[in-house]
Parts: C-alpha cells; sequence; structure tokens
C-alpha cells in the first residue's frame, strides 16, 4: 500500500468527506420490486405473471437466453403465467414466433442487503429527458433492484436559467432529482450546452465565466441534499460539444467549482467530462494546474476492450491522483432489422451482455471508482443502440447482467490479474461484497482455454447474468468460455495475482478565487493539438480576463513566460473588485524564423498567498 505524506493524508481526509457528506444522507433499504412489476422484471421465488404480447393464439411458450423452452401453456384472461423461473432473461412468445408477438421478461436474484455507497456499479439513466414524471418512479425501481449506486441525469441550462439571472420554477429536472433521491440512489447532474443568452453559438461555453459560476452556485443550492455532484460539461474535447482545448476546459473548471463549492460545499465538484483520450489535449488541460478544482476525475470511453490498459493509463497521468470516475462506457452494438423497433439481433443481444460485464471487470481493475454503463434506457445513434430496457421497459439481456454485476461485484475493489502461462486467459480479482457478504470474486473467461484451475474450490460460480453455475463441491476447476463467469471463492485460495495499476501521486493544493482566462476565436484553434494558430512575424493581441470570484477586493502581479525570441507585452500589476471581471491584452509577437514555433504561454498572478492562479495557452506559429 503506497503511504501519503502526512500534509496529503490530511488534504485527502478532508476532501473525501466533502464527498461523502452528501452520500451520507441517503437511506438506503433492500428493494423490493412494485407491485405493477414495470418492465416484466421479477425478483426469482415470485410468479411471473405477464400480460399477452399482441396475437391470434391463445398459447405461449417463454424461450430463455439459450433459446430453450423454459415454460408454456395458454392464456388465462389475457395473461401469460410462466409460475417461479429460474434467474435468467426470457421472452414469452404467443403463436408463431415473429417480432410482433413477443414480450420480454426477466428473474434477477433479490439483494440480500442494501446497495453501499461506495459501490462502483452505477449507470446512465438520463431521467429528466427520457421519462416523464409518471415513470420515474418504475426507472428507480428498476435500479434499485439491479444494485445500481450512482446514476446520472441530464440537464439543460437554458430551460433553468431562461434569461440571466432568471432561473425557472418547479420543473421536470427537479422531479427528477427527488425521485431518485428519494430512491436512494446517489445523482450525478450534467449539462451540455450553453442558453442561448451566455452564447449563441451554443455548444461553445459561455465567454463571461461568472455566467458558470452562477449557475452552478444556483444549481447547488436549488438541489443541496438531492443532487450529489455535477460535472459543468460533457464532454467538451469534441467537436459536437463545442471543440474546447485542453487549457479552456481547465479555465471553465475552475470558474464551475468555485460556483459550486459557493452553492453548496459538501457537493462533488467533478471534472467536466473527457470524451476522448487525445494526448495534446491531456497535456494542455494539465498545465493550467486544475487539479484543486476537482473532486473527481471523469472520462468516458467507448474503446475496444483491450485499450483499457493504455486508455486508463493515459488518464492516470493527468488525474491528479483523484477518484476516477467513468461516467460514459460501453462496446458498441448495432441495431438490425426493423427501423422502427431498432432491436438487437438475438446473438448481439448476448455481445451486448457479454461485454458489459468485461467493461466493468476492466474499468474496476484499471482503478475506476464509479462507472456508469451508458446507457438504461432504449437509445440510438445512427445504427447504434446503447439501451438495455426497451421503451416499453422490458429488459434485453444486458439489464440482467449489469443486475448481476450490481450484486456479486458490490463495493468491488480491485485486487489484481490472474497469473497464468495460458496468455489466452482474463481474469481479475476483486474484494467485493456479494449478497452482502465480504468476499474474494474472480471474473474470468477466455476466447479459447476451456478451463482454469484454482488452489481451491470455490464457494459459489455464477454466469454473467447471475445464474447459478452447478459444480461438485470439490471441484477446482472452472470452466470457462468467453462469457465471464463470477466465482465466489473460498478463503486463502487466491490464485497467482498480478497487481492492479498503482495509484498516481495525490495532487494537493488550495482552489484560488482569481481565475485567469484567454478568449480566442474557436476558428484559430486546432482541436488536433489542443492549441491556437498564430501567424509567425506578425503581432496579436490575445484577450485575457481575470476575475474574483471571492468577497475581497486583491491587488496583484502578472507575469509572463514566453520563449525567448517571442515578444510579449502584458500589464504587470492590477487590482481586482469582488466579482469583476477584468479585460487585459497580451500583445504576442513570434519570430518570423526559428526553431520555437510550437510553445506553451503560461501566465501566472500573485494576489497574495493563496492567490496563484495559472493559465497556459498553446500556441503554434505558421507562416499562413
Amino acid at each position: 500500500m503506497r503511504r501519503l505524506h502526512p500534509a496529503q493524508t490530511c488534504a485527502l481526509a478532508l476532501w473525501l468527506g466533502s464527498i461523502w457528506t452528501c452520500a451520507a444522507e441517503i437511506l438506503r433499504s433492500v428493494p423490493t420490486p412494485l407491485p405493477s412489476h414495470p418492465g416484466n422484471i421479477f425478483l426469482a421465488g415470485e410468479n411471473v405473471i405477464v400480460p399477452a404480447p399482441p396475437g391470434e393464439v391463445d398459447s405461449w411458450r417463454a424461450v430463455d437466453y439459450e433459446g430453450n423452452v423454459a415454460a408454456k401453456g395458454r392464456l388465462q384472461h389475457g395473461k401469460a403465467e410462466a409460475g417461479k423461473l429460474p434467474v435468467g432473461w426470457y421472452k414469452i412468445v404467443r403463436g408463431v414466433g415473429h417480432v410482433t408477438n413477443r414480450t420480454f421478461v426477466c428473474v434477477v436474484e433479490p439483494l440480500r442487503t442494501a446497495t453501499p455507497l461506495s459501490s462502483p456499479i452505477c449507470t446512465d439513466v438520463a431521467m429528466a429527458w427520457f421519462f416523464p414524471k409518471e415513470r420515474m418512479e418504475d426507472v428507480t425501481s428498476l435500479c434499485q433492484l439491479a444494485g445500481i449506486n450512482r446514476v446520472r441525469d441530464r440537464l439543460s441550462w437554458q430551460q433553468m436559467e431562461p434569461k440571466r439571472g432568471e432561473f425557472s420554477g418547479h420543473n421536470q429536472y427537479d422531479d427528477s432529482a427527488e425521485i431518485q433521491h428519494a430512491a436512494g440512489l446517489q445523482l450525478l447532474q450534467v449539462n451540455h450546452l450553453s442558453p442561448d443568452w451566455a452564447n449563441p453559438t451554443a455548444k461553445r461555453f459561455p465567454p463571461d465565466l461568472r455566467d458558470i459560476y452562477n449557475f452552478y452556485r444556483e444549481m447547488a443550492r436549488r438541489w443541496k441534499g438531492k443532487v450529489d455532484a455535477f460535472e459543468p460539461w460533457n464532454e467538451a474535447d469534441i467537436a459536437m460539444f463545442g471543440g474546447h482545448t485542453g487549457s479552456e476546459m481547465a479555465t471553465l473548471q475552475k470558474a464551475a467549482y468555485l460556483g459550486l463549492k459557493a452553492g453548496n460545499p459538501d457537493v462533488t465538484a467533478c471534472l467536466n467530462v473527457f470524451a476522448i483520450r487525445r494526448k495534446t489535449t491531456l497535456r494542455d488541460f494539465q498545465r493550467n494546474e486544475a487539479w484543486p478544482y476537482f473532486d473527481t476525475y471523469n472520462l468516458h470511453h467507448y474503446e475496444p476492450l483491450e485499450n483499457y490498459s493504455s486508455l486508463y493509463a493515459d488518464h492516470r497521468a493527468v488525474s491528479a491522483g483523484k477518484p476516477i470516475w467513468v461516467s460514459e462506457c460501453s462496446v458498441h452494438v448495432n441495431w438490425r432489422g426493423d427501423e422502427a423497433l431498432k432491436e438487437l439481433g438475438d446473438e448481439d443481444l448476448r455481445l451486448q451482455s457479454v461485454r458489459l460485464t468485461k467493461t466493468f471487470a476492466l474499468a474496476i481493475h484499471e482503478g475506476a471508482e464509479s462507472i456508469f454503463y451508458f446507457m438504461l434506457p432504449h437509445y440510438t445513434e445512427g445504427k447504434l443502440q446503447y439501451g438495455l430496457l426497451r421503451p416499453d421497459l422490458t429488459p434485453r439481456p444486458g439489464y440482467v447482467a449489469l443486475a448481476a454485476a450490481g450484486r456479486l461485484l458490490s463495493d468491488a475493489k480491485p485486487v489484481g490479474r490472474i497469473k497464468t502461462a495460458a496468455e489466452n486467459v482474463t481474469g481479475f480479482l476483486y474484494r467485493a461484497k456479494p449478497d452482502g457478504k465480504p468476499a474474494d470474486v474472480l471474473v474470468i473467461w477466455s476466447e479459447t482455454a476451456p478451463s482454469f484451475e484454482l488452489p481451491k474450490a470455490p464457494v459459489a460460480c455464477f454466469d454473467h447474468l447471475g445464474r447459478a453455475i452447478k459444480a461438485k463441491v470439490a471441484d477446482r476447476t472452472l470452466t470457462i468460455s468467453s462469457a465471464p463467469i463470477y466465482a465466489v471463492l473460498a478463503e486463502d485460495s487466491r490464485p497467482a495475482l498480478s497487481p492492479p495499476p498503482t495509484p498516481p501521486k495525490l495532487l494537493t493544493g488550495e482552489p484560488g478565487k482569481v481565475v485567469i482566462q484567454a478568449v480566442l476565436p474557436e476558428k484559430e484553434s486546432d482541436l488536433k493539438v489542443s492549441a491556437y494558430k498564430i501567424e509567425a512575424g506578425k503581432e496579436k493581441i490575445v484577450p485575457v480576463f481575470l476575475y474574483n470570484f471571492g468577497a475581497n477586493p486583491l491587488r496583484g502581479r502578472l507575469n509572463v513566460t514566453v520563449p525567448s525570441d517571442w515578444n510579449v507585452e502584458l500589464s504587470r500589476e492590477t487590482d481586482l473588485a469582488p466579482g469583476e471581471r477584468k479585460e487585459m491584452s497580451l500583445l504576442l509577437k513570434p519570430l518570423q524564423t526559428g526553431t520555437n514555433s510550437n510553445v506553451n504561454i503560461r501566465i501566472e498572478g500573485d494576489f497574495g498567498p493563496s492567490e496563484k492562479p495559472v493559465l497556459s495557452v498553446h500556441f503554434i506559429a505558421t507562416t499562413e
């Protein structure tokens, strides 16, 4: 175990205490299904009774995940009564099998204890956008039954603040926050766009950071005790959501953090999340020393599973040792056939569920503390189908796999990756609380190897859907395939392991109230290198703004670091009134020729012992 310096330990304790203050107020109990069983989702031991699917005949059959008939009968009072089905996923087919004469059912193992507040199994629900108020309780129930800890929602700044300083009354976002919180779910909220009054180009950040500060201060106040965490912007590093540089993302983060903490000191101020791992953007962000201004380091990924090791390494390098939250992740699967249904084929339904389990297993091993699978509701982009539920809330097999992860990887912490001579075997060990009892849980799979031998016979085994795998008590050999299985190990029976990745050093620092911002046209940026173009040999004036988000007037100095063959001019001393946004002009002139064509301009401020703001902006001198 890596030891921290005493100062780091103190800072970490204070910071974690802030993160969990809201969470500690959440009351959870062991969930039970709603009487209406929304989505045809049942617990093991319940009688499965569902409305009949469309059709002309009165006979039905329940077909399981492998295509076997698990039950059959005739309709009674317009319903199919299948009795007590084992844990698993089923389709109830009426008459001849057509896509229009079936409905879907699943049976999941009931949770034995309430889901821990530190469990990594989370999902993106986007409740406020996808569901009307009358469906929200149904959806939160499905999250509870699956052992979900955190959920991610969606926010519209335009709707919440239609005019600067004028906030809306009670709306669907308040309903969503209240209903999910009342269900014991910890809520992460995210915004995507600027309102029209803050920036006519909605996908771009507002140029005045006071708008960001004021909005998040109000949201943190409004939802104190209901919304536990905020991401100030979604995927700002890609063109869809503005195509911002790392420097811009760091600057926005500072203002958003200060606003959130002013509204609710206990709220978790997450990083405005990275969509991809473009190293130039990550480095540009890192140079702006924003780590005192985020409680969690947030990222998204949709990369192939084999890329996870390098992907997480790139992000850990700039995470400042903060907890890693993956607020969107999955592996793409395409829908086929009827465009109205946008449904996955049988093979892709199975593929989605298998990949979900592997995604959680790999992400937890790499150090992610909260992993939000994208996504719970039916949702498509082009040919991609992301949803674990259909529009009527009936389950795809992926939902059953989610519930298995929620139960068997509850509160999971990584222990290591198995060492084996067979390179084609992948396995990860966790210390978790399956069914509420601390235990070692192994998740293992292989594309080609048929088996893996443990030091002792496991206590229990389950497939990726959470179905118990029968084995002899003395059998130490696991039968494995490309679909993962869970093995709950006996005491002192860990296989040989390689440790998980070492967490990076925790960087400490106090967030100051002074923020420095450069405002440059989007057309002058080069997103691939997270830089702005500047013509060699020509003077350029860069608008620089200083903000004082504190309550006291300040006076300080600025220092600019540039290459020796660049000319620079900037006023060195200035005053800042509380709430002021002061414009200054940074005059730059790169030489016509020379080696310093790709540089970072760094501005450092000194406004007192705890006010040392930093701005770093990357420029590329061109001859065009």
